[in-house]
């Protein structure tokens, strides 16, 4: 049997961000191919990570830059290994390879880190973001090094691949497309949707660890919700999302129908009551999980370029995408309002989620591929002597740094 090591930045937590939603998600499709997994983690437990063991799932705690890893990682014996994130795959990649060297090397980039950061910065800098801009940021030297020591990196988006072949010159061999991997929204799950009668009210969710949700809430505060309180004057904007800060919590302005409700008990029922999700997204990366989670309750979204980038394809949008605060407002008091462009906005959203995320779609080319590399792992890695090379420096630096911390912590 096939055994599969998972090492997470984080314990998932799926009711709190969309990347714990897509952990479980990858953890599903390795699943039902057989696999036994284990998840292991250098972070601390939280009160919102799921229970792995209730899914089947072994619990692994692992320290950073200890060598108790190696002596775990050769007793496992993985066949593959999963690093969330570039950052795990720095502090452990090596160990992998050392101690595991036949094992297949995946990464699940989640979103292009350099890219959001970049992207953060230059709107800092009161600048449009130029891709050239990506040449000079630290994280992507590191980032783009752990794709290219990586056997395969899993890519949520379509435009980050092309950013990476383009940009970067990254083999397109290194890379694969694997979306979040959704089940379909049936013609009878349509029709049970809350109507458009029954719902009331805007609302934003996400995760204020992740600072594009906290700048767009501002955003919203600022200078998007006065526009629509203007005209809907007695209609309330629910703002949801697990961890605000003091920042955060101090935007609550009854009055003025801004609320700050903090972390839903069940985002979907919230989505699901609201008849307009609002996400002014100024920067960011990946594919945005609240505006997957408004489809899937069948509730219309306003968003920006960056919000729906490499979401939708040649598909209409399930409401509007605009980057003017002004036309942001109108298009989402007219979705509030129109109980006919609103069915057709939800009508888009489920023709989205059914042609571009289902994961019947790609669970079947995604076992091929990997019992492909696994079966030519040599040919594949000769091939790619970029990665080979950081390899080899990455073992002959990090590695002693890390054993110089570790005799340190000594």
């Amino acid at each position: 049997m096939q055994q599969l090591l998972i090492i997470g930045f984080v314990w998932p937590e799926p009711d709190s961000s969309a990347a714990g939603g897509r952990m479980l998600q990858l953890i599903s499709l390795f699943k039902e191919q057989g696999y036994n997994i284990t998840f292991a983690s250098p972070a601390q437990d939280s009160d919102f990570m799921v229970d792995l063991e209730d899914i089947g799932v072994e619990k692994k705690s692992i320290a950073l830059n200890c060598a108790s890893f190696d002596g775990f990682i050769k007793g496992l014996n993985p066949t593959v290994v999963l690093f969330d994130r570039f950052m795990m795959e720095e502090q452990f990649g090596w160990r992998v390879a050392e101690n595991c060297p036949n094992a297949l090397r995946l990464l699940d980039t989640e979103d292009l880190h350099c890219l959001r950061l970049s992207r953060q910065k230059a709107f800092k800098e009161n600048r449009l973001f130029q891709t050239s801009d990506l040449m000079t940021e630290e994280v992507a030297k590191r980032e783009i090094a752990s794709i290219l020591r990586c056997d395969l990196s899993l890519m949520i988006s379509k435009f980050e691949m092309e950013l990476l072949t383009s940009r970067f010159k990254i083999d397109k061999a290194l890379l694969y497309y694997l979306p979040f991997l959704l089940e379909p929204i049936t013609v009878s799950a349509f029709e049970q949707f809350p109507p458009f009668e029954e719902r009331k009210e805007f609302v934003f969710i996400g995760n204020f660890l992740h600072e594009p949700n906290w700048n767009a809430v501002l955003y919203l505060k600022e200078s998007i919700w006065p526009l629509i309180r203007k005209q809907l004057p007695q209609v309330a904007l629910n703002i949801y999302g697990a961890y605000p800060s003091q920042k955060v919590l101090q935007l609550h302005q009854p009055k003025e129908g801004f609320l700050i409700k903090g972390r839903a008990a069940k985002a979907q029922e919230v989505v699901s009551k609201a008849r307009v999700v609002l996400a002014p997204l100024r920067f960011g990366a990946g594919v945005k999980g609240k505006l997957i989670e408004a489809m899937q309750c069948g509730t219309p979204s306003v968003t920006t370029t960056i919000g729906a980038e490499s979401m939708h394809g040649d598909l209409p949008w399930n409401g509007a995408v605009t980057d003017s605060p002004q036309v942001f407002a109108d298009v989402a008091v007219q979705l509030y309002n129109d109980n006919k462009r609103w069915l057709e906005a939800q009508y888009n959203g489920l023709t989205i989620i059914n042609q571009r995320y289902l994961k019947g779609l790609f669970v079947e080319d995604f076992n091929k591929q990997i019992l492909f590399l696994q079966a030519n792992l040599h040919q594949h890695r000769s091939n790619n002597f970029m990665g080979a090379m950081l390899q080899h420096h990455t073992l002959s630096s990090t590695k002693y740094m890390s054993r110089w911390i570790e005799a340190k912590n000594k």
